[in-house]
């Protein structure tokens, strides 16, 4: 009788073993087909509530990731950053107000049109004078590629962002509109030109026919910073090179999280850089994204698998290297950081919002894909949550390198997966 049911139980412990290998069989097709013999892949999918590795193909493997990058920016602010994000730092003395940039990307930003530190330095009687030497980086990424200057994705990094550091130009009942208006003759109409910016100044070339609204980043500097200021308050504003005295106070403008969910959901490069550089400033006093990704990776970051080679904080650099195991450790410490609900809006959701909103949809309109995805030319990568029709939530990396397929087929093939999985986990 004992005997029986020994061997009753041996029979299904084998069954349950059958069954767990059968699945991954079914995710391993996935990989052994043709379509990736000219690419590098790679893909990994983790059970966070057994924690445990579901499935590994060439996890541990270094991949450009792209924009996933903005996914460790996202956890840089999230324990850098307070809850409200500073917006200036001043310090008044008997007849000046001495103020200097925090790197805030939101000040005058046409999404944001954030109002705090405008309102404040309107409301000064004394003259302002602007502090500029806290900027210690460089106006672009290491890696960026020179040719995307002129390009809305592409704008500079510096320490007083304004009008989100781009030329806006729109269409309004019949007239074109330029904002910032400091612009305005500095656009030539009717002359089109390979790039819509000259290299190395701020002279602006818009189609003869403008339809959509444009956004050409402009040149910065602390002395185009200063004339949009005294523009803009109507107001004279000074330079100083004086550092403002350690009794300084900050004002603070946005919730982090409005600023944290722009970034995620429409893949902002400039809002993903800003907030580097802030982070930067959190642990060491300026403006610099390597002081922050160097104390992240030593400080919070000690023990993830495959260290990365992390150069920007928006992922335009085809210098970052990372790997589908730290996309997904990193995934999993915000998963087990930050409640589930708050953690799901900063990303976009399949077929709902943001760069997924024409993707991964379900028949029932219920998302069951909340992820980041990242796009450079032949470079294509998502990295997230995948809600299974069981009920568990499991994390997962997949990165596409170097294919010259269309990129529509690349996502094809991951749908295809992820279907697969959201069905049978």
């Amino acid at each position: 009788m004992y005997k029986k049911l020994f061997s009753a139980f041996i029979l299904f412990v084998l069954l349950l073993s059958a069954c767990g290998s059968t699945k991954k069989i079914r995710i391993k097709k996935y990989f052994d087909t043709a379509f990736y013999d000219r690419q590098f892949v790679g893909f990994a999918l983790y059970d966070p509530e057994t924690d445990k590795t579901l499935y590994n193909y060439q996890s541990e493997k270094y991949f450009t990731p792209a924009s996933n990058t903005k996914i460790f920016t996202l956890y840089t602010a999230l324990h850098l950053l307070p809850d409200t994000l500073p917006a200036l730092r001043y310090a008044a003395t008997a007849d000046t107000l001495f103020i200097e940039g925090t790197g805030n990307p939101a000040f005058l930003h046409p999404y944001f049109k954030e109002k705090a530190a405008f309102d404040f330095l309107s409301e000064q009687e004394k003259p302002i004078a602007l502090y500029a030497d806290n900027f210690y980086d460089d106006k672009f990424g290491p890696g960026w590629s020179w040719g995307d200057y002129a390009y809305y994705y592409s704008p500079e990094r510096s320490a007083f962002p304004v009008y989100g550091n781009v030329l806006t130009a729109c269409k309004e009942n019949g007239r074109t509109e330029i904002i910032p208006e400091h612009f305005y003759e500095a656009v030539r109409p009717g002359k089109h030109l390979q790039r819509p910016r000259a290299l190395t100044e701020n002279m602006f070339y818009l189609p003869k026919n403008l339809g959509d609204t444009l956004e050409i980043p402009f040149v910065t500097s602390p002395e185009l910073v200063r004339e949009l200021l005294c523009d803009t308050l109507k107001k004279d504003v000074f330079p100083t090179h004086t550092p403002l005295p350690r009794n300084q106070k900050t004002l603070y403008g946005m919730v982090s999280d409005s600023v944290y969910r722009r970034m995620m959901h429409v893949s902002d490069n400039f809002l993903a850089e800003q907030l580097l550089l802030m982070s930067g400033a959190a642990v060491s006093d300026s403006l610099n994204s390597r002081n922050a990704v160097e104390h992240i990776l030593d400080s919070y970051l000690p023990d993830i698998p495959q260290k990365p080679r992390w150069v920007d904080g928006s992922g335009l650099s085809r210098y970052n290297l990372f790997t589908p195991a730290s996309m997904v450790y990193i995934l999993n410490r915000l998963y087990r950081e930050l409640p589930r609900e708050r953690l799901f809006t900063l990303f976009p959701a399949g077929g709902q919002s943001g760069t997924l909103k024409n993707t991964y949809k379900s028949k029932n309109g219920i998302p069951y894909i909340y992820a980041k995805s990242g796009t450079l030319s032949n470079n294509h990568n998502l990295s997230g949550y995948i809600l299974t029709k069981s009920g568990k939530t499991l994390i997962f990396s997949y990165m596409n390198n170097h294919y010259m397929h269309p990129t529509g087929e690349v996502k094809k093939h991951m749908e295809a997966l992820f279907r697969h999985i959201r069905d049978n986990y």
